[in-house]
């Protein structure tokens, strides 16, 4: 019997409940995971809120770090006492233990601690495949990137300055435009008190930026379009603010002819060597400096609704992770 954060109904954080339930041994394939971090993300208040539906009764979750306790038939990648990581599911993240596919599960290297690992995996693997596959930014760039200062933003902040890449990064408050500068963001901008788009074409000459990373949603998503260089890409990959809905296509024109895609990381991740690159890039990237995670809120397992509460109130910055 192991403690997990299930949802029978869909809505604000207190649809969550603790529960005890049986965890099965691992079927073929499987390995148990027993946790020792897991990553709170925005995803998972989308999934909470049944704004993108689940089949219910339904845990949370897809992210998180902890050690093999047990293998099932057929796993030969992995063996009892590895530590291991894994950021894109399966569901259920949010619990004393998982049993998750072999195949879809990282190796952690030494010198990246379990809670690391727990913010580090479906974040990191984001803001990897915004930069490098999305729209593949190349040295000598210029990004607009939304909420610069939260989890993803500070991965994003320090992958740029290493690939070198200017990054423009918005905040909400004169702390966060200063979390996600020291993070390596090249300029920021106060969303509350300055005007986005007439900092951006100042800092751009008036030309705009050729893509923006927009996590914000529907609040933001003219502003993004106003932020564009002519042909520019606006990458809306969340919904913080809430989704974009009711867009006249012919709005594309008027902003000079630009594009829109709303990616999910998941279709990046379809396959096992898809997995398996980025996972490496990412850890990669922690071991040569590039990327530090600091993860500046811990919750119990049991408090998970506070986290959610946290989280969509805007009052955290960098990392969340439960700790069961």
């Amino acid at each position: 019997m192991i403690k997990a954060i299930h949802i029978h109904k869909t809505g604000g954080p207190d649809v969550m409940k603790l529960e005890e339930i049986e965890l099965p041994a691992p079927g073929k394939g499987e390995v148990r995971i027993r946790h020792k971090a897991i990553g709170v993300n925005f995803i998972d208040t989308y999934h909470r809120t049944g704004l993108y539906p689940l089949p219910l009764p339904i845990g949370l979750g897809l992210e998180a770090a902890g050690i093999v306790e047990e293998v099932g038939d057929g796993v030969t990648n992995l063996k009892k006492g590895d530590r291991v990581a894994y950021g894109a599911g399966p569901l259920g993240a949010y619990a004393e233990a998982i049993n998750a596919p072999a195949n879809r599960i990282a190796k952690v290297p030494d010198g990246v601690s379990d809670e690391q690992a727990a913010s580090l995996m479906l974040k990191g693997m984001t803001v990897r495949y915004l930069f490098k596959e999305t729209y593949s930014l190349k040295k000598g760039d210029t990004v607009l990137f939304h909420a610069a200062a939260g989890g993803v933003g500070l991965i994003a902040c320090q992958w740029a300055k290493d690939m070198g890449v200017t990054l423009i990064g918005t905040a909400g408050s004169d702390e966060k435009c200063a979390l996600a500068k020291s993070h390596g963001a090249a300029h920021v901008i106060n969303y509350s008190k300055e005007d986005v788009v007439a900092r951006v074409k100042e800092i751009t000459d008036g030309q705009g930026v050729p893509v923006v990373y927009d996590g914000v949603g529907k609040d933001t998503f003219e502003i993004s379009l106003d932020c564009l260089s002519r042909r520019g890409l606006l990458a809306t990959f969340g919904n913080a603010s809430g989704p974009v809905t009711g867009v006249n296509l012919g709005i594309l024109t008027q902003k000079g002819s630009v594009y829109v895609t709303r990616p999910s990381m998941m279709d990046y991740l379809v396959t096992d060597e898809e997995l398996a690159a980025t996972t490496a890039d990412v850890f990669d990237a922690v071991a040569r400096g590039a990327i530090k995670i600091d993860v500046n809120q811990r919750y119990a397992l049991k408090d998970a609704v506070q986290a959610h509460k946290d989280l969509e109130g805007r009052k955290t910055t960098g990392a969340s992770v439960l700790l069961p």
